[in-house]
């Protein structure tokens, strides 16, 4: 049947309301208003996020120079002070020396820290004193050297020649951290050392990183990107200058993805090219789009780095009108389906439904019918007499399902030769025992037994003989045992028991019982010949912890040492008593 045959079966009216009344309302009302609401909230958003994004760099790039600039330029000149330029070419000289330290006391309390530090290139000192001038008697703190690894900031800064330079650091001697502004003093081509003075790394981003403003959050960050300024101090990267670069924290570990790493590196070097003022990017961010914007403080060498969550920070009530007309076109659209739908398919639809739940639960006669003679109405016959079919074969697989669980649980479990426990059921049987002994504080004792010269039986009688001797052997075991004890055929001819509530006495009662009762009568086999049967026993009583391949292996050496004792007796193992193999009978 091709599908115009198919299309001619529906019925006129159910197919129109359907398929005429679904689609063409749906599409001619959903589909423009959500392409409209889409396309008008994604335009706006990025449209007012780039020009805030542009904004919001140039009031960071702004506010952080003004925050440094000031310190940076009063360190530039104490740097080119005659009375420091002397003294840091004759520290010796006791007079250069006190007009030196005179000239920074002087410009300390013009830095916004009242704090200075300065290093001599000739000796190595390092000089310092803070805003409490705790240091006036004590200003040489310590001399730097080449091999100290914390002094390699000092070094470093050096080797770049001229300028002042920014830099992050916990200074592990004068126990502070600060945004560290070092300053080379250099007269001619020479370096003399270098100056500067420290900003307080906390008050630092209070005044610039941390201003709370919902959905934004700034940094500053050096030219590798290493973390300079941050509202978490977890992000700052402390001692960058002498770090290597694998080892910094950078801005490039926030970015989820490798493209987003090289635009922001690609958008560094144009601000910093001094091209344009800000670059801005959608970058991904933990697993959410983010506008990263990138601006640069040329006086000192860092960026300043905004990154913007425009959800916060564009309030998405702006769009409610537009989201309730179009919410209201839809409802408008989805009342009118459901005037036309509701006598002649949502009621119907509705019994049916009643109907699959009736079943659901099992009760499978009570199908209501539709005498319909659409598609409804004949799908809810069919589904009748469906269920009335699912209900009797039901009946019959949970019938076949139970037998022939009952069978494999029989098969899994139980030996066909003697019909009781194969290793697998005992396996079970053994851990429920176990569990049992150790809630009731009770012992188990496992026997294994073994029929003595039981080969020349098979090879001489046949397999037919053997298999009446094992028969046999489990009847006279059983009936020595109580009704809780656990009876299973461990191999060819060997058998396991595992008794409840034992102890040495009892163990060695039941061996005896069933080492008499195996030996008191013949098996009389099938031609009428009798064959003396005996057992070798292995017994061992099971610790509180002991697993099934544990207890059996103390049972086993027990039952070798009955074997090498002569066979048709008993051997009781106590290693867990006396901590040696020894024997019992």
């Amino acid at each position: 049947m091709g599908p115009a045959t198919g299309a001619a079966l529906l019925p006129r009216g159910l197919r129109a309301k359907v398929l005429g009344w679904t689609l063409a309302i749906l599409i001619a009302v959903a589909l423009p208003a959500a392409g409209a609401f889409i396309w008008l909230v994604d335009g706006t958003v990025m449209k007012l996020g780039t020009l805030f994004a542009e904004k919001q760099i140039l009031f960071d790039r702004y506010r952080g120079l003004d925050s440094l600039m000031r310190e940076v330029s009063l360190a530039e000149t104490v740097a080119r002070s005659p009375a420091i330029l002397e003294w840091a070419q004759d520290e010796a000289d006791p007079a250069k020396s006190q007009r030196g330290l005179a000239e920074l006391e002087h410009y300390r309390l013009s830095f916004k820290d009242r704090s200075y530090f300065i290093v001599l290139d000739g000796s190595g000192n390092y000089y310092f004193n803070d805003k409490d001038n705790g240091y006036e008697h004590d200003r040489r703190r310590y001399t730097l050297a080449r091999d100290n690894p914390r002094d390699g900031w000092y070094y470093k800064t050096v080797g770049l020649g001229s300028g002042c330079h920014l830099n992050v650091d916990n200074d592990d001697n004068l126990k502070v951290t600060k945004v560290w502004i070092n300053c080379i003093i250099r007269r001619g081509e020479r370096v003399l050392g270098i100056i500067g003075t420290g900003v307080d790394l906390t008050q630092f981003i209070r005044e610039v990183v941390d201003i709370p403003q919902t959905g934004v959050q700034s940094m500053f960050v050096d030219r590798n990107g290493a973390v300079q300024a941050h509202r978490d101090p977890k992000l700052v990267d402390f001692h960058s200058l002498t770090k290597d670069l694998k080892a910094k924290t950078t801005v490039f570990t926030l970015l989820d993805r490798e493209r987003d790493r090289s635009a922001l590196a690609t958008m560094m070097e144009q601000v910093a090219a001094g091209g344009v003022l800000v670059r801005s990017r959608f970058m991904q961010i933990e697993g959410r789009q983010a506008l990263v914007g990138v601006g640069y403080l040329d006086r000192i060498g860092w960026f300043n780095i905004t990154i913007m969550d425009l959800d916060e920070i564009i309030d998405r009530r702006l769009f409610v009108p537009i989201a309730v007309l179009l919410a209201a076109m839809l409802l408008a659209a989805a009342a009118l389906m459901t005037l036309l739908f509701k006598r002649s398919v949502l009621d119907r639809l509705a019994r049916v439904e009643g109907a699959v739940q009736r079943v659901r639960s099992g009760r499978f006669d009570d199908v209501a019918t539709d005498r319909g003679d659409d598609e409804i109405g004949r799908l809810a016959r069919a589904f009748g007499e469906m269920a009335r079919t699912v209900g009797d074969n039901t009946d019959r697989l949970e019938q076949m399902v139970r037998e022939r669980t009952h069978t494999l649980d029989r098969l899994a479990h139980l030996d066909p030769l003697t019909g009781i426990f194969n290793r697998r059921g005992f396996e079970r049987a053994f851990e429920t025992e176990q569990n049992r002994a150790r809630r009731s504080a009770r012992q188990a004792g496992l026997l294994l037994v073994d029929i003595d010269n039981f080969k020349p039986v098979n090879d001489g009688h046949g397999h037919h003989a053997g298999d009446t001797v094992i028969v046999e052997i489990v009847a006279r075991l059983t009936g020595v045992l109580r009704n809780y004890d656990i009876c299973a055929r461990w191999g060819g001819d060997e058998f396991i028991v595992l008794l409840g509530d034992a102890g040495p006495a009892s163990l060695s009662s039941v061996a005896a019982k069933i080492i008499t009762a195996v030996r008191a009568e013949p098996v009389i086999l099938a031609d009428g010949l009798s064959l003396p049967v005996t057992v070798s026993i292995g017994a061992c009583l099971v610790a509180e912890r002991a697993t099934l391949a544990e207890a059996a292996g103390h049972a086993d050496m027990a039952l070798y040492a009955a074997k090498q004792g002569g066979r048709d007796t008993f051997v009781i193992d106590d290693t867990a008593r006396h901590g040696q193999p020894s024997t019992t009978r």
